[in-house]
């Protein structure tokens, strides 16, 4: 986990909540496309045209190139509503989908420090995470 912008953080995989349209919105969405550039629309407009011409369900992931960020592409994943009768099996598909995701495109956990970490390296190694971790 890092601390800061989302949008200048370079790194491999941003992970970011979407509507299902995948076609920007506000918040943390709205940013990411903002100032990630047309290139990210481009993508998301691809992938409604193809496979998710419906919009993409609740508890899935997909990938876009990243744009002008600095990160190498951007994981787009759909939340459930939270609400009466919600159970968390979205929820947590989201978060099995969008680290398979990142796991299909050979991308590299960041290294990770608290504020009350020490200066200096990380605490441990950044081993690469693997899709079957994350089954059900």
């Amino acid at each position: 986990m890092l601390l800061g912008d989302i949008t200048g953080q370079h790194v491999d995989v941003i992970v970011k909540a979407a509507n299902s349209s995948l076609l920007g919105g506000g918040g943390v969405d709205g940013a990411i496309h903002r100032k990630g550039g047309p290139e990210i629309l481009a993508d998301c407009r691809a992938l409604r045209a193809g496979h998710y011409g419906g919009g993409l369900p609740t508890g899935r992931a997909v990938a876009t190139t990243a744009g002008r960020l600095p990160a190498r592409w951007v994981v787009h994943t759909v939340g459930p509503v939270h609400g009466p009768g919600a159970d968390g099996r979205e929820l947590a598909s989201c978060y099995r989908e969008s680290l398979l995701v990142a796991d299909e495109l050979g991308a590299r956990p960041a290294p990770s420090r608290s504020r009350r970490s020490p200066p200096g390296p990380t605490a441990g190694p950044c081993r690469r995470p693997r899709a079957s971790r994350y089954g059900p």
